[in-house]
């Protein structure tokens, strides 16, 4: 474990610094807020409901990511120990770098780790330190807006519908906030593509570890820059699901199944670029493993809601 799981680099605003990967994020959420306010106004809805479900899925999707990053990216013990036992989590830092005032820790000859010398009880809910997976973020986001629409009253599949669209646009910006963070990077590549992490990176530490770097402290070897990929590949889904599935919708709730199977598919590639621990079992990631069962969901949803869309013309003619 490194004792700061993501290097967050800064956007300076005067004195004072933001976190790029949360600023983004964030800038992300209201991004598709927005675009979901005005589709509600267009299609005579109201466009409050929509404002109130952006805010509470910034807040459950926050919730939810950190969970599952905690529970399935392999860091869970090192959270619980940094409770009871700091000297049992071992940071993979340089020695140099032990007992600073960054990282205030007791070096282990014998294993060549730094232990934490202080406790830390909450270290698993400070988010904004990183550590936020997309899956939990998704799932807590889509409980929230599950109850709040029903409070409303508010058409689910329609919503549904306009989350389809605004949830890879708002995805395309948080991404662009783990590049600038340097987390979520890729295996190493001689390509042109290839991108090397400054001194410090969670690339450049990952390589130290697996003694492809002399140091922590030097550039990381060029590297896929798998967080454009994924932004990229976002962007190219909202499009794909608001000017060609939306318009040709047979039925509310299609262009939600599309983004759904669009973007496990296109998860599921990705994940094999990926080098950063994310956790898995059986040689496949915790998103791939759940974006082969999203695939599942999104094909049944469509069985179901055709099924029903097909009975209903007779009955309309």
């Amino acid at each position: 474990m490194r004792p700061e799981l993501f290097r967050l680099d800064t956007i300076q605003w005067g004195e004072v610094g933001f976190p790029a990967y949360f600023l983004l994020l964030v800038a992300g959420f209201l991004f598709a807020t927005g675009i979901g306010a005005m589709w509600a106004r267009r299609i005579g809805k109201d466009p409050d409901v929509v404002v109130d479900l952006g805010l509470a899925c910034i807040l459950a999707g926050v919730i939810g990511g950190r969970l599952l990053h905690v529970i399935a990216d392999g860091y869970f013990w090192d959270y619980v120990h940094l409770c009871t036992d700091p000297m049992l989590v071992d940071w993979r830092i340089e020695q140099a770098q032990c007992g600073t005032d960054r990282f205030p820790g007791v070096w282990d000859e014998l294993k060549g780790v730094c232990h934490p010398k202080n406790r830390d009880c909450f270290a698993w809910a400070k988010f904004w330190a990183g550590g936020l997976a997309y899956y939990g973020g998704f799932f807590g986001a889509s409980a929230a807006a599950w109850w709040l629409l029903k409070r409303d009253r508010f058409p689910f599949w329609k919503a549904a519908d306009m989350a389809g669209f605004a949830i890879p646009l708002g995805l395309g910006f948080g991404r662009m906030g783990c590049l600038l963070a340097g987390c979520c990077f890729g295996l190493r590549t001689d390509g042109p593509f290839g991108l090397a992490f400054p001194p410090g990176s969670p690339a450049s530490e990952a390589q130290w570890k697996l003694q492809e770097l002399a140091a922590a402290r030097m550039p990381s070897h060029p590297v896929h820059p798998t967080q454009i990929y994924e932004s990229a590949v976002s962007f190219a889904i909202a499009a794909v699901c608001l000017l060609w599935v939306h318009g040709r919708k047979r039925y509310d709730g299609q262009v939600f199944v599309a983004f759904l199977a669009l973007y496990a598919i296109g998860r599921f590639v990705l994940e094999f670029l990926r080098a950063d621990d994310r956790g898995g079992l059986l040689g496949l990631s915790t998103s791939q493993l759940i974006g082969v069962v999203l695939v599942g969901v999104a094909l049944l949803i469509h069985r179901q809601r055709a099924a029903k869309a097909a009975k209903a013309v007779p009955a309309a003619v």
